[in-house]
């Protein structure tokens, strides 16, 4: 039997995490089937599903690049990480809440886990929720946080018994939010919110105990409405959204199909801002509708608001900061009838993980659904699901472009088949690979054989990447040190250079030497045009049958990507 932790340590967080994600993956169902407030959309359980995803793919990533290393990451980087993924993933006014909790549990657990940083960490979290939502309402999941930390205050040393009392605290605060807030109460439900963070904390029990807490009955979930259809993503472009693509599920022009119960739009998006820019987005956000989340901080937020007028909260935004991953849903009617007009899915698209801006609007015009990968953001399984979607197509060709999103995107794949579309997962592992793939792409063939050209166009391109080290270690090519610009090769370390335009002739004379027809260079964004130039004359003096082809990737995390079929 594993050892218990004694303090909440990065191992405990890590598995802390896993449990979490297990027990909503459990329980979603259910959690969407009790969604009334504040809108009754039915998805709280897979936007808090969704959120925490994000969370423990963060805290893998930490745990993968100490894979070398004899120790286990610090506490700090794990309780970061978990509040990064959450705030970058956050789903829905319930996953954007919960994000903020985490938030403000780690800027005390990274100071230390033991029972008194826990029982701060609980009461700093319930604070900090409160504080980004505009209106707080009793009744819902910020009342259930607070009930959890006061009931964890007190001496006792063990970090068990502070867990179990924070657990058994929200839980019944949970069996009371019928009594708190009347549409619950005319529901007979609990607070959808509430319950899944009973969830996250019983996680946190068996993660800290080994033991799994027993649940007894569900009060207060017994009956259980049918959630209302909050409409399928049909894609429809939005007109002067910044880089980072908007997912826009419904007409943003006619707010007065909505019934009279609330605003017709939820928009959400990440935004880069300093802290006196988001509090007058706050002021203008409030006003112009409602169910107002902002969370984050260190210039870097999270945005949730439901409008009338999805264009002004984008605009918002755009003055405030730099806002992306837009996402604009438009409401179901009270009723549960869609009002929109869907329409005839095509037969077949490509969704397609790009690294960078640049990249995204190149695969865009030839026709790609992309999904923007950003430097220390790999996308979620739930960000690809909703692409698959938004392509709104029978087939679909995936095309993750990374290796290590192989598991994420077969994960989306599956779950997109069980929505009825037909799925492919060509394994691409590089940007320029998904390119070559994509440049064979022919909808108007058979689906195997589009599938099968398509792979093979992939396979034939083989490809590099200059990265810069930031410490010292041992590589394939010999010991690097911090600051060596280092040259990959098909995933390895083939080169240690002192500069990029160096180590990019010796990476392109490698691969060159196996034979080539051409090459791709995919520039970074603050990798000026003399270094392509530059490039292509090596090329062109050196190899006389091989042409190049250049494009900028915009903001990406790599200087320049390379590619040669």
């Amino acid at each position: 039997m594993p050892q218990l932790p004694d303090d909440l340590d990065a191992v405990a967080v890590r598995t802390w995490c896993s449990l979490a994600l297990e027990a909503l993956g459990r329980e979603r169902a259910e959690i969407d089937a009790i969604n009334v407030y504040p809108i009754a959309d039915g998805d709280t359980g897979t936007n808090l599903y969704l959120t925490v995803e994000s969370a423990a793919a963060a805290v893998e990533a930490v745990f993968a690049a100490h894979e070398t290393g004899t120790t286990a990451p610090a506490t700090a980087d794990a309780v970061r990480a978990m509040a990064h993924g959450a705030l970058i993933g956050a789903r829905g006014n319930s996953g954007t809440i919960l994000a903020q909790l985490l938030r403000g549990m780690a800027g005390v657990l990274a100071d230390g886990g033991d029972a008194a940083h826990l029982r701060l960490a609980l009461t700093r979290a319930a604070a900090a929720a409160r504080q980004a939502v505009a209106h707080p309402v009793e009744g819902t999941v910020l009342t259930v946080a607070t009930a959890a930390a006061e009931a964890a205050q007190g001496d006792e040393p063990e970090l068990r018994a502070v867990v179990r009392a924070a657990y058994e605290g929200a839980r019944a605060a949970l069996a009371r939010t019928p009594e708190q807030l009347a549409v619950l109460g005319r529901a007979g439900v609990v607070d959808a919110g509430g319950r899944g963070l009973v969830a996250v904390l019983g996680a946190l029990v068996e993660a800290v105990t080994g033991q799994a807490p027993v649940r007894g009955p569900r009060t207060g979930s017994g009956k259980a409405p049918a959630p209302v259809d909050g409409g399928s993503v049909v894609g429809l472009p939005v007109g002067g959204v910044p880089a980072g693509g908007a997912l826009v599920e419904g007409p943003l022009d006619c707010p007065e199909d909505v019934d009279g119960g609330g605003p017709a739009f939820e928009v959400i998006y990440l935004l880069e801002a300093r802290d006196e820019q988001v509090d007058r987005l706050r002021t203008r956000l409030d006003a112009l509708g409602d169910s107002l989340v902002v969370v984050g901080g260190d210039g870097l937020w999270h945005v949730h608001v439901h409008v009338d007028d999805a264009g002004a909260a984008v605009e918002a935004g755009v003055e405030a900061g730099r806002p992306y991953r837009i996402r604009i849903t438009h409401f179901a009617t009270e009723s549960g009838h869609d009002v929109r007009v869907q329409a005839e899915p095509a037969q077949r698209a490509v969704v397609v993980v790009v690294p960078g801006d640049g990249l995204a609007g190149l695969c865009t015009e030839a026709g790609a659904t992309t999904v923007i990968a950003r430097p220390g953001e790999p996308p979620a399984s739930g960000e690809l699901v909703d692409a698959i979607r938004r392509a709104h197509a029978r087939e679909v060709v995936l095309l993750p472009n990374d290796a290590a999103l192989r598991h994420t995107a077969a994960a989306a794949a599956e779950q997109a088949r069980t929505e009825g579309v037909r799925v492919a997962l060509v394994p691409t592992r590089a940007a320029v690979q998904g390119i070559a793939a994509l440049a064979v792409h022919e909808p108007d063939r058979g689906f195997d054989e589009d599938v099968v050209a398509m792979t093979a166009a992939a396979g034939a391109t083989r490809y590099a990447e200059l990265a810069v080290a930031e410490r010292q270690s041992w590589t394939m090519a010999g010991i690097c040190q911090a600051g060596d610009i280092l040259g990959l090769i098909d995933g390895d370390v083939a080169v240690i250079g002192a500069d990029v335009p160096a180590t990019a002739r010796t990476v392109l004379d490698r691969m060159l030497a196996a034979g080539g027809e051409l090459v791709t260079l995919i520039l970074g964004e603050d990798v000026p045009d003399a270094l392509a130039d530059a490039l292509e004359e090596h090329v062109r003096e050196g190899y006389l049958a091989v042409d190049t082809v250049v494009y900028r990737g915009g903001h990406q995390r790599a200087p320049l990507l390379i590619g040669i079929e």
